[in-house]
Parts: C-alpha cells; structure tokens; sequence
C-alpha cells in the first residue's frame, strides 16, 4: 500500500482546474442550444474514452459488490448530466465569470454532505479556506445581482448546477473506491449523455445542423475539460475527500475570469481582483492540510 505523493496530486489538481477553465470559454464559442451543448459534450467524450474504457468494463462492474452499487452509479452519471444542463444554460443568461464563480461552490454542498450523512469531521483549517473563498466570492458576484431577471435566473441555475455537482462528487467517491477510473467514468459519462438526451428531446433541442465551428469546439469541449479536466478529478477522488477536491474547483473561476478577458474582453473589475486573492488564499489555507486527508492505495 502506498500514497499518492504531495507533488504530483498538486501537479494534477493544477492540472485539473486549468482544464476546467476552458469549458466556459469553449461553451460561448459553440453556437448551439445550452441542452444540445451538454449533450454532445459528454456523449463525445464516451467516445473518445470507450477504446480506454471498453476492455475489462464488465469485469470491473462485476466488482460493485451490491445492486445499491449499482444505483450510486447510475445516481452518479445522472447528477452530471443535470450539472451540465443547469450550468451551461446559465451562459446563456449571465456573464462567463459570474456563472463560473457561483457553480464554483459547489465544496459547501460537498462539505455539509460529508458532515451530515457520512459523520465526517471537517478540519477547522478547510473550513477556514472555504469560508475565505466563500466570501471572495461573494465579492467578485455581488454587483451583478442587481442587473436584472435575466442575470437571476443565470444565477439560479448556476447554483443548481452546484448541487448537482456536489452530488455527482459525493458519488462518485463511493464508487471509486471499487472501480478504477476509467471503469467508471466511461459509464457515468454515458448514464450523464443519455439523462441529457432525454432533457433534449422534450424541450426540443436542435440536435443537427451545427456549423463546422461549433462542432469542433463541441469536440474540444469533451477532451479538454472533460477527458482530461473531470476526469482526473474523478481519479483524485481515490486519493482525497470530495470536498478537498471540490475546493480546488474553485480556481475555475480565476482562470475562466483570465481567459474571458483575454478571448471575450470582458474584463474584471477590482472586486474580482479582491476576491479571486481570497479565493486562491481559501483553496491553499485547505490544501496545506491535505496530506492527512489522502488515501492510500494498492499500486501494481
């Protein structure tokens, strides 16, 4: 048995979070229905992971050692899909960084579910971190509540889209302590592509004729913050508590913010400068406790 060392998990949490930065960005460049957005980002990164996924699935499944395995998994996939349809309809209503920084609190949700359900302590030092990113937060957020029904309602769904994300991350740690990573991403991704196709349909999402344009960014989408982003966090999830891993999310909206400005020119006022400084100090106040949360594991 051994750990995953300290250097390489924040190598890869860096790694993580940049990648998630893209999504926002990617998402305001495809010219497609929020839903249609959704859909195709996971069903195509289904497809770019079945040749990984595919050899030895049934035998890992085999593994869950109940059917109440079997319903967290399922459970799983189909938090992510609502995650996916609440958030990236929020673009639609609301500014990349606002969005981006509302779905980023998610860890508060993770944080009371593991203190509720699971009985777990929270040490004072991440709950520290996090009430910091709380309320840098709060900052960067607070002058776009007033600007109208339109930017509420982004708002609204943003932070659905955090819950739902929570949901998948609590989870999704159950089942990853019996599956490997790709023996359970690949059907989680496709569990979250059909709960996403089945929104679709009803609210008829136009799921054809897409410029070239907006199908390569649909294909961008699934590798960069998909395939690579979500996914590592998920391998993560082996290694540390959900909310840690939550928390590290939160850099998403510095780099979304970054990238906005530099693609969109939507550049940020002072109060975001003020509270992404907050929100940096909150996710490093929790990762310097980190050490005592990982889990070891068996290596080959």
């Amino acid at each position: 048995m051994t750990a995953m060392s300290g250097l390489l998990l924040y190598m890869s949490l860096a790694m993580a979070t940049l990648a998630v930065s893209w999504a926002a960005i990617i998402i305001r460049l495809a010219d497609a229905d929020p839903i249609a957005t959704a859909f195709y980002r996971m069903a195509l990164s289904v497809i770019l992971l079945a040749p990984l996924s595919l050899p030895g699935l049934r035998q890992n499944l085999r593994r869950l050692s109940s059917r109440s395995d079997f319903k967290w998994l399922v459970a799983s996939g189909i938090a992510l899909g609502l995650h996916f349809a609440a958030w990236i309809t929020s673009l639609k209503f609301t500014s990349i960084s606002n969005s981006v920084i509302i779905v980023a609190t998610q860890p508060f949700f993770v944080a009371a579910m593991e203190a509720i359900f699971l009985k777990e302590r929270i040490s004072r030092q991440a709950v520290i971190g996090m009430a910091l990113a709380f309320v840098g937060m709060v900052v960067i957020s607070r002058s776009d509540f007033d600007l109208g029904r339109d930017h509420l309602l982004g708002d609204f769904l943003a932070l659905a889209g955090a819950l739902f994300a929570a949901v998948y991350l609590m989870f999704g740690r159950r089942i990853r302590q019996t599956l490997d990573n790709r023996h359970y991403v690949f059907p989680v991704y496709l569990i979250a592509s059909m709960t996403l196709l089945a929104i679709a349909i009803p609210f008829r999402s136009p799921l054809a004729g897409f410029s070239g344009k907006t199908w390569f960014c649909f294909l961008l989408l699934a590798l960069i913050p998909t395939v690579v982003g979500h996914t590592m966090y998920n391998y993560l999830l082996k290694f540390i508590r959900a909310h840690l891993v939550a928390i590290t999310i939160l850099g998403e909206p510095i780099g979304a913010t970054i990238l906005a400005a530099l693609i969109f020119g939507e550049y940020p006022g002072p109060a975001t400068y003020i509270g992404g400084g907050m929100i940096l100090t909150g996710i490093i106040l929790a990762l310097l406790q980190v050490k005592s949360d990982l889990r070891p594991v068996e290596t080959a």
